[in-house]
């Protein structure tokens, strides 16, 4: 039995790091945890009835709701006026608006992305247009851009409010800083950030986030939350000044969030999952039909890592034996008679046999 995902934002909450770090498969509750967290900080009593942007002064965060505040007008007509559109909110009226961070947004887009593709906003920041710039006075027609560059632009507008705040909150004396609307933020929430982005503008956008991070001097808090291996890999080991945790959701409903101190390869990657739920399920014998799945799936990825041609030449001697029994328990029967509820003692023995063999031969770190 777990706890809810308000007793695992209160867990956060209460932590005196400088930096949270949380990695979660997809649909562990990710998103869910951002919003449970922003309401136990700031109750929808104490804030704007707003969803999303800078609803609050206690805490700002990006996450799929701050995406959606961008939508397409894609002129179904015409198919040539292509605009990204926005919503109302304070989140982008503060950055691009008030605070003028246009022209920074425009610069940081086109370092993830391509210099030439150019954004251009409308004089009352309620839409955008995007073209590729030739160096010509030749115009260019609007074009819809990909779903990682549409990422990479909301990102770079999270950014840009992102540095000011450090920036702003750096300066210790309350009434020499630029503005006095930023004095009780507490908390940066960013949940998942490099949705659709490839491996190169990946780790750049880490390496730039853990830089901004380290550059804050003042008591600001920041909770991160990833399913991508190579984001957390990055900032875990950019930022020195962190809590490091995995969060699961369990069978039941309920959430787990369990501290690690190492990076992904070492904590968490999918193939230590996969391991770590066949040794539960062995040493409590409870081995179901589909931990034969499991098993395949764990010998399928140690296979391709290795550059095996087969998975099954990972097997021991009487490789085809074993083959058939995994085969016959990991496809798909159509007959409702042939599915037996719990494998037989000798199968269980089976998976536990495996197992072993595949991490005393093939080079699993084990623990002294």
């Amino acid at each position: 039995m777990g706890v809810s995902l308000t007793d695992i934002a209160q867990q956060l909450k209460d932590n005196d790091k400088k930096v949270q770090l949380i990695y979660a498969f997809n649909g562990a509750g990710k998103t869910r945890l951002s919003k449970v967290f922003r309401l136990l900080v700031a109750p929808k009593d104490e804030i704007e009835p707003e969803e999303t942007g800078l609803s609050n002064k206690k805490i700002i965060y990006y996450n799929a709701f701050t995406e959606d505040l961008f939508y397409w007008d894609n002129d179904l007509e015409n198919d040539v006026d292509l605009k990204l559109k926005i919503h109302s909110n304070s989140f982008t009226e503060w950055v691009l608006r008030e605070q003028g961070q246009d022209q920074n947004v425009i610069s940081y887009f086109q370092h993830y992305t391509n210099q030439a593709l150019t954004p251009k906003f409308d004089p009352d920041f309620t839409e955008i247009t995007f073209s590729y710039e030739q160096g010509n006075d030749t115009p260019t027609q609007n074009v819809k851009i990909s779903k990682g560059e549409e990422s990479s632009f909301v990102w770079s507008v999270f950014y840009s409010l992102l540095k000011q705040v450090i920036e702003v909150l750096n300066v210790v004396e309350l009434v020499e800083r630029e503005t006095d609307q930023l004095n009780q933020l507490k908390y940066v929430f960013i949940d998942d950030p490099v949705t659709s982005l490839d491996d190169n503008h990946l780790i750049q956008l880490a390496v730039d986030l853990a830089q901004l991070i380290k550059s804050s001097e003042s008591d600001l808090k920041f909770i991160i939350t990833t399913h991508n291996p190579i984001f957390y890999n990055v900032l875990f080991n950019e930022i020195k000044r962190k809590t490091c945790y995995m969060l699961e959701r369990l069978e039941d409903g309920t959430f787990e969030l369990q501290e690690k101190n190492g990076d992904s390869n070492k904590s968490f990657s999918y193939h230590l999952h996969l391991k770590k739920t066949l040794e539960e399920a062995i040493e409590s014998n409870q081995v179901q039909r589909y931990h034969f799945t499991l098993l395949r799936n764990l010998y399928e990825k140690t296979a391709s890592f290795l550059g095996f041609p087969a998975w099954s030449e990972l097997l021991p001697d009487n490789k085809e034996s074993y083959y058939n029994r995994i085969i016959q328990f990991t496809s798909h029967s159509t007959l409702a008679s042939e599915s037996v509820a719990e494998p037989s003692p000798q199968e269980k023995q089976t998976v536990k046999l495996l197992l072993e063999h595949l991490i005393g031969n093939y080079s699993f770190w084990k623990e002294a």
